[in-house]
């Protein structure tokens, strides 16, 4: 793990969307964060020594979706679809689809598996999932404002953890999309799905992966602005299938994240969300004391 020492930053944006607003003064204490989102590889581990289930490998409580049809109410996740051609991007239920059987072994449906990529995020991970993995570690997950803190590396007020430009003579810092989402992507970052926790330059204070390639659990709680309604839907999470799941922020955005729909591949996004993504995990406490533990 990686120590951070605290101190105050200006959280969240006035530039971009509604629920970052706004810009405002916190204070963080100094932690120990994961210089890497949770892999896959080490999220089996977890599996192997607790025999822990996720909650996409068990069947859904049909309470928590009184309006699901019951066909769906099978263990299962939402996998993204790339349609063909252009489609409404008001409806991203137009590339989503819940498919039985995806789960975090198997990430774009029961045919597929994670062979060769031990060193990707571990994905089709809920809330309680990351909780579970983070208390077997003895770790927690951060709240939004240590995650933000710790993703922007140093440059408090900058727009990317890693400056102003997108990319800095021509050089992609982090897993997004590039293209006309959902139906185009270009690649020219070099990856169509996820990739390697350490594929892209770390930031300022050592951590990889804080934006770009999987959104990440934090452990606060997503309260709505006033007029939500109106805000645009993140491309890179299905629509919530349940509305009794409370929802957390999840932080840095993904690989899904596009120019043309979703410009959440910044520090300050925020999404509230209560499906499955990705997450790393932070000790909380002195620098001395910490190193004993970790």
């Amino acid at each position: 793990m990686i120590w951070i020492p605290g101190g105050s930053f200006l959280m969240g944006s006035n530039e971009f969307y509604r629920e970052e607003r706004p810009a405002h003064q916190e204070t963080v204490q100094g932690l120990w964060i994961d210089p890497y989102p949770v892999t896959n590889a080490e999220f089996r581990k977890f599996v192997g020594a607790t025999g822990y289930v996720t909650t996409c490998e068990r069947p859904p409580d049909p309470a928590m979706y009184p309006d699901a049809d019951p066909s769906l109410l099978v263990p299962g996740s939402s996998v993204f679809r790339k349609p063909r051609g252009p489609v409404d991007l008001r409806d991203n239920r137009v590339w989503w689809e819940y498919v039985p059987g995806a789960d975090w072994r198997h990430p774009e449906g029961p045919d597929s598996a994670i062979h060769g990529r031990d060193d990707h995020p571990v994905v089709h991970v809920t809330y309680e999932d990351a909780s579970a993995y983070a208390a077997w570690a003895g770790k927690e997950l951060p709240i939004e404002s240590e995650w933000e803190f710790a993703a922007r590396g140093g440059l408090h007020s900058a727009t990317y953890a890693w400056g102003e430009a997108f990319a800095p003579e021509g050089r992609a810092m982090a897993n997004t999309w590039q293209g006309r989402f959902p139906w185009e992507n270009l690649k020219l970052d070099g990856y169509e799905g996820t990739s390697p926790v350490d594929a892209f330059p770390a930031n300022g204070y050592g951590l990889y992966d804080m934006i770009g390639n999987v959104w990440e659990w934090t452990a606060s709680p997503f309260t709505a602005p006033p007029r939500a309604e109106n805000f645009k839907k993140s491309c890179c999470v299905p629509s919530e299938p349940g509305g009794r799941i409370a929802r957390r922020v999840v932080k840095g955005g993904s690989h899904l994240c596009a120019p043309n729909y979703c410009l959440r591949y910044r520090p300050a996004a925020r999404q509230g969300e209560a499906v499955d993504i990705g997450f790393r995990c932070v000790v909380r406490g002195s620098k001395a004391g910490v190193a004993q533990a970790v």
